[in-house]
């Protein structure tokens, strides 16, 4: 049984202030030597904030760290290093274009007269690379081993450089079957050793083969920390989403698509590495919702179809004919549309004005030799301010000056103004006021009324049952489940996202 004196590191009350954002509030954590520790949560719950101030990256507006039962404050990645607690990303931040055994100890190779030893360091190299199963020639440069090798190359020096916690972010997300479990050998080797080891993952699956004790955040707040065995994957899934699964369902329940004629057919569309090959058909004034966790490959679902990302399998039918989308120009060349999910990194321009956020879309479909005039695009933003009921000063007012809300309705109005015939939302309410958020909800149901194809991914599911004909689940980069009629609640999608036998159903 676990005492006080397992504690390795630990925080309470820790909160974390970005502006008008608290982006942790009161987290309350604590790691074990010997232990896997996941820590999970969907995105915007807190994660990279808690672990940057667990590791010197930010500063704490609020709360204590403990390390061994002694107060610390870190302000530099570096001093908590050197305390003990090391961090190892999904990208491997090392240095693809030295050698292996450089990479391993660069800064603290053994020298004779001045000079670095090159023999002592790559012999060193060796044998700490035997103690994880690596048999590799450390002089050759990082960059010519897989993904996988450099992980365990990171995972070596975090653990020479620190040796008491090791902090793992999404470390499987690139790696296949086997390559996981030769990762998870070494992750119990490590833990075998007494190391405290903090597991960041968006694959369920993993949690329950590797981990001893999970750690749910939501909204920057921990919703529960819990030993494994005392959770199936249902409750896990509930606690992430924060969702009672109680809900009265008004949408279609005869079964049957609430929709006109096939606009498109998915077939066996994929992306190694992505998404595996999927089938979905979607027809005109229908929304299929698509749910999941994050990191379930619905995002990078809605990218193939967008083509900003290329498939290597499968293709889209459409038109009577069978394409793969290879950009996103093509896309709009077809009628389709996109709102991302970050639609402050990938959706609006944030210097340019609303009118030229609403345009531009427009303009690049039409070609440059068809110049909307001022007056024009005056015309057509004007149109759509009043429409969507943007909430602006002016047209011509840079767009990274309106709220979250209006923000996010000129995306919609931008693609709107495009006529598209296919419009695809990925989190379209997320992180806006509850007044955007309700006009949002509402918007989509008109198109879908009005006769648009709309595939909507949402982590909200009692919007997602709010309003869509279908609902289509992912897990672990597969479409496992879609959902008709009276089966599409809170519940069950939850069931399906979980695995507890919720499977195609029609």
């Amino acid at each position: 049984m676990a005492t006080a004196e397992d504690v390795v590191l630990e925080a309470r009350g820790i909160t974390k202030i970005f502006g008008n954002h608290t982006a942790l509030k009161g987290v309350d954590i604590s790691f074990r030597r010997g232990e896997v520790h996941a820590l999970l949560g969907e995105n915007g719950a807190g994660k990279s904030t808690l672990i940057k101030i667990l590791t010197g990256a930010y500063t704490p507006d609020g709360g204590t760290i403990e390390l061994e039962g002694q107060p610390v404050s870190f302000t530099t990645p570096q001093q908590a290093q050197a305390l003990g607690i090391g961090t190892v990303y999904q990208e491997v931040n090392l240095l693809p274009n030295m050698t292996v055994s450089d990479n391993l100890f660069i800064g603290r190779q053994p020298s004779a007269f001045g000079m670095v030893n090159r023999s002592a360091t790559d012999a060193m190299a060796r044998t700490v690379l035997a103690q994880y199963g690596l048999d590799i020639d450390v002089r050759a440069e990082l960059s010519t081993y897989s993904v996988a090798i450099q992980q365990i190359v990171a995972i070596a020096r975090a653990v020479e450089l620190s040796g008491k916690v090791l902090i793992l972010d999404e470390p499987t997300a690139s790696l296949d079957r086997h390559e996981v479990e030769k990762l998870f050998e070494i992750i119990r080797t490590l833990k075998a050793r007494g190391l405290a080891i903090v597991f960041i993952t968006h694959f369920l699956d993993q949690v329950f083969e590797l981990s001893d004790r999970v750690t749910v955040l939501r909204n920057g707040f921990r919703v529960g920390s819990e030993p494994v065995s005392a959770l199936d994957r249902t409750g896990l899934v509930r606690m992430m989403l924060g969702k009672d699964l109680v809900h009265h369902n008004n949408g279609p329940v005869d079964g049957e698509p609430d929709g006109g004629d096939v606009l498109m057919s998915v077939r066996q569309l994929g992306l190694t590495g992505s998404v595996l090959p999927l089938d979905l058909e979607i027809r005109k004034g229908e929304v299929v919702g698509v749910a999941g966790l994050l990191g379930s490959g619905r995002t990078e679902m809605a990218r193939l179809m967008f083509g900003i990302d290329v498939a290597d399998n499968g293709a889209l039918h459409i038109d009577g004919e069978s394409r793969v989308v290879r950009s996103a120009r093509e896309a709009v060349s077809l009628g389709f549309g996109f709102c991302p999910e970050d639609r402050k990194a990938d959706g609006i321009f944030g210097d340019l004005s609303v009118r030229e956020n609403i345009v531009i879309a427009m303009q690049a479909r039409l070609g440059w030799f068809r110049a909307l005039n001022r007056d024009e695009q005056l015309e057509i933003a004007g149109n759509f301010i009043e429409a969507l009921d943007i909430r602006t000063a002016s047209a011509e007012l840079p767009v990274k000056l309106l709220s979250g809300g209006n923000q996010q309705k000129v995306i919609l109005a931008r693609w709107l103004a495009t006529d598209p015939r296919f419009l695809i939302l990925d989190e379209p309410t997320r992180g806006i006021d509850v007044g955007a958020h309700a006009e949002i909800v509402r918007m989509i149901s008109r198109l879908r009324e009005d006769g648009l194809a709309l595939v909507v991914i949402s982590s909200e599911l009692d919007e997602i049952v709010s309003y869509s004909s279908r609902v289509v689940v992912m897990r672990d980069r597969a479409l496992v489940a879609e959902l008709r009629g009276a089966d599409i609640t809170p519940s069950r999608i939850v069931q399906a996202i979980a695995g507890q036998g919720v499977e195609n159903v029609a």
